[in-house]
């Protein structure tokens, strides 16, 4: 049978959706606080109903009538088939749902990842997030974008499971750090946004991921924590404040929703003791009702724990289906359907989860007619497999090998370039046709299993790349240090030789003490996604230090040769302070996690060939140095670990700036490089700097109410048109919505929550589909659009004073003065390219109203506040030549 039919229905298990833990209840104003993380035990306030779809939502408009037009002509059984995933293995993609065969569409495809297509072939693999981050070009990463999600599109890719925002990097040494855009929200939210952008122009839906405050990989599974010997029963809730909440973690997703993203990934973990993908204040509260999302929202992979009540928080489809993978059972599927026929979940939710998927999926301009068809399976790289690999049925081709790559190579080597960071340089970089190059460690080489030998690349073995986890890809192919460097040596006439252990010290000693050696010393420090342990490092990195003996091999290597370039590639900070002051390491190079190119593109900045890039988070002088870190240790019995985010907004360099001002490296707590750091080849002044206010008038809090919710279509209510249909087989694990019993609604629902009324079982307001009060701080996509005024306009400039062309990355940083503010944060930059010797260029940032506002929790809106405003601008967060406090 052709899976076009299987896929037509989701198992047929009938379960207690409202049976989990954390439904909102207790009714409250509907708009309302988190409270502060130390007013006892944190919780998360409800927000119902669940907002749906503005018809006139700016951007979305055409997208909804079409999306309204194709929901209106669904029957039920599609409605929840569009909604709910078909089962872990249970078609091509990492996850699909079902099809709607009656009206030629396809099962909608979901793939990893943020950096490239998982399981694929004859694709690209790009940089990580964090090393495109450090280019701080926003031209580069909607580039990036593009080609992303042209490549998805071409392999049949509906979603792409990227960008990353969430973590946002709290923690120095969280797993995931790297597939995200660096620690601050402000240069995060322009990636995220920009990186959407061109993701969807190139026809793929976006999704933002995770949200919210999945900051690290312990204990954010129960099973995975269980597997790892922490007997915990829930899984870490992240507890922070509303405030927190605004200025920090979700300001890079309300620049998302902006920009129009499709699709939003809730992630595993707790906030404020309720789990992200049924927390009704984020989803419904946060994101869909103040930050005006349009799109749909779906659970991280098994990131559901309850059914109606995930509904009615605002959760639009789950991924990829079952409860736990490969059961066949799921909190939506057949109980989604009978949800919706007692009204326990109400005829106009279904509708409005199934017009945002479909307005996502016409937003990009994809059309039923000429969806290209998923040409690849992630289970097999043979040509034939079984389209449901779980259970071995449907054998047929699978894989195409569509070579979809085009001349993304040119870009990411481009990208990876400019994402290099020069930390330190005594004047030996850019290196011209040294004599004698030796070049040391194990970074510098290949995998001698080849690039791909490691599952989801979960080793550290030869040069690092990229992550481990779910958001990698398969290398196409992997230019390393070693052939590129050799490579330029023999075009220059230079000798060249290389040691790729970490551990040949004898050998290591003699070839580096020969005379004219200019040394280029290669070490990594890696991490990734919890469920791969590499070394003890469950997905978190134990420590900042470097791995595989290469401290020792950078002391080694110093102590015989005076012309050291120490190479790092890491997912984030490793301590370095002893390598900045040491005399004879001439040059401290972070060149990421590069992706394809990775040698290439470190040729073109250890030569000069392209400009550096800018260090997206701070490399303080040690792991406790940050204020705060990993936590490791379950601190709440078996219970649900408790992460209290007391620091509030002050991570990375705002913490540095508290606690430790002055010049880098100046104290054993100041920063030995700090955000926004590197070095150019050019030098750069910075004068002349000016404020313009513009004539803007005060914010106007948003009022009014929505439409009534919309119910499109109609449905019989006759349980027999829901039995499983005879001539379909049944296949074993793949999630259907036909429900087992037909005998009476009540039988068919037992005893569990579907005997109840919507009344007795779910908080109040959760099935109202009455016109809603708009919140003050709502309105457009991003929230009210006054957020978005600019009130002021700064220029400065910048002229290039040395002897080459270069690039330059101006910052701008403002203090919003208030004695519990950070002392300053990122709010404007620029990556201006090819300025000439002697040549002057402007330097311009908006500042829009949401730039110099806080959050002010008890009026639940965005304020500017009376304490004075100082903007400052220059190369780094510690040197800031230019200040003016604004009018």
């Amino acid at each position: 049978m052709k899976s076009s039919f299987v896929l037509a229905a989701s198992a047929a298990i009938v379960l207690d959706l409202g049976a989990a833990a954390n439904v909102d209840s207790n009714p409250q104003p509907r708009t309302q606080p988190y409270p502060p993380p130390h007013s006892g035990e944190a919780y998360s306030p409800p927000f119902y109903p669940s907002p749906w779809m503005d018809p006139n939502a700016p951007g979305w408009q055409q997208a909804y009538a079409q999306a309204k037009e194709f929901v209106a002509g669904l029957t039920l059984l599609e409605k929840v088939n569009l909604t709910t995933g078909v089962g872990w293995m249970g078609e091509k993609c990492v996850g699909n749902v079902g099809t709607v065969p009656r009206l030629g569409l396809r099962s909608l495809c979901m793939q990893d990842g943020p950096l490239g297509l998982r399981f694929n072939d004859y694709n690209s693999a790009f940089p990580v997030g964090l090393t495109a981050a450090a280019s701080w070009s926003r031209h580069l990463w909607q580039d990036r974008g593009t080609g992303l999600g042209a490549e998805a599109k071409g392999k049949g890719v509906d979603v792409l499971l990227g960008p990353v925002a969430g973590p946002l990097g709290r923690n120095p040494n969280g797993g995931r750090n790297v597939e995200g855009f660096g620690s601050d929200p402000y240069l995060a939210g322009e990636a995220l946004a920009r990186t959407v952008v061109g993701i969807q122009e190139a026809g793929t839906v976006a999704c933002a991921k995770h949200f919210l405050l999945n900051e690290q990989e312990h204990f954010r599974q129960v099973g995975e924590a269980n597997g790892y010997g922490y007997p915990i029963k829930e899984a870490l809730s992240s507890n922070l404040d509303d405030k927190t909440i605004h200025e920090v973690y979700g300001w890079p997703f309300q620049d998302a929703v902006k920009a129009g993203v499709g699709s939003i990934m809730c992630s595993y973990n707790q906030v404020n003791n309720s789990y992200a993908c049924q927390n009704s204040k984020l989803i419904n509260g946060l994101l869909k009702e103040e930050y005006g999302f349009q799109g749909f929202v779906m659970s991280d992979w098994q990131a559901q724990h309850t059914g109606v009540a995930s509904a009615a928080a605002g959760l639009d489809m789950t991924m990829p289906g079952d409860t736990s993978f490969n059961t066949g059972v799921s909190y939506f599927g057949s109980n989604l359907t009978l949800g919706v026929l007692n009204g326990t979940v109400p005829e106009w939710r279904i509708d409005d989860m199934v017009t945002r998927i479909m307005a996502a999926f016409f937003k990009v301009g994809k059309s039923v007619d000429s969806l290209i068809e998923t040409n690849f399976d992630s289970w097999t790289n043979q040509n034939y497999g079984f389209v449901q690999a779980a259970v071995n049925e449907n054998w047929e081709q699978v894989n195409f090998q569509v070579d979809v790559r085009a001349d993304h190579a040119n870009h990411i080597r481009e990208s990876a370039a400019k994402g290099t960071v020069i930390l330190k340089n005594n004047g030996i970089l850019p290196l011209k046709k040294p004599k004698f190059i030796t070049v040391i460690g194990e970074d510098a080489g290949g995998n001698p299993a080849g690039p791909n030998g490691c599952g989801d690349r979960g080793c550290d073995d030869g040069t690092l790349a990229m992550e481990w986890g779910s958001g990698t890809t398969n290398f196409p192919y992997l230019i390393t240090p070693d052939q590129a460097l050799s490579a330029q040596a023999i075009q220059d006439g230079t000798r060249y030789e290389s040691i790729l252990s970490n551990y040949a010290k004898s050998q290591t000693l003699g070839l580096a003490g020969q005379p004219d050696a200019t040394a280029i010393v290669f070490a990594n420090s890696d991490s990734g996604e919890g469920y791969i342990n590499v070394d003890g490092n469950e997905g978190d990195r134990k420590n900042l230090t470097l791995w595989k003996n290469g401290d020792d091999l950078i002391k080694t290597v110093a102590s015989v040769n005076n012309k050291v370039i120490l190479v790092i590639h890491s997912t984030g900070p490793v301590i370095l302070k002893d390598y900045a002051t040491h005399p004879n390491i001439s040059a401290i190079v972070w060149a990421g996690a590069p992706g394809q190119e990775s040698g290439n593109s470190l040729v073109d900045i250890l030569y000069g060939k392209q400009s550096p890039g800018r260090t997206p988070f701070t490399w303080g002088p040690s792991l406790e140095s940050y204020g705060v870190q990993v936590m490791t240790t379950p601190n709440n019995g078996n219970n649900a670990p408790q992460d209290d985010f007391s620091e509030g907004g002050l991570i990375d360099y705002r913490y540095f700036d508290k606690v430790a001002p002055g010049k880098r490296g100046s104290s054993d707590k100041a920063p030995t490089y700090e955000f926004g750091y590197g070095l150019s080849w050019s030098t750069f002044q910075f004068s002349n700097l000016r404020i313009q206010k513009n004539n803007v008038g005060p914010l106007i809090p948003t009022s009014g109410k929505t439409i009534a919710a919309p119910v499109l279509g109609k449905f019989s209510k006759n349980l027999k048109d829901y039995a499983f249909p005879k001539n379909i087989r049944r296949i074993r694990e793949f999630i259907y919505p036909y429900v087992n019993s037909i005998k009476s609604g009540k039988e068919a629902s037992g005893d569990s929550h579907y005997g109840k009324t919507a009344k007795e079982f779910l908080p109040a307001g959760a099935i109202d589909g009455s016109p809603q009060p708009r919140s003050p701080a709502s309105g457009e996509p991003g929230g009210n659009r006054q957020l978005w005024d600019v009130v002021y306009t700064i220029t400065a400039t910048i002229t290039n004073t040395g002897k080459v062309m270069d690039d330059a990355v101006p910052q701008l940083y403002l203090s919003h003065g208030g004695p519990n503010e950070p002392p300053k944060v990122l709010r404007g930059f620029d990556r201006i390219e090819r300025i000439a010797p002697g040549q002057s260029v402007t330097f311009k940032a908006d500042l829009t109203r949401r730039d110099i506002s806080n959050w002010d929790a008890v009026k639940q809106q965005w304020v500017v506040t009376d304490y004075p405003k100082t903007v400052f601008v220059g190369s780094s967060s510690r040197d800031l030549p230019l200040s003016a406090r604004l009018p």
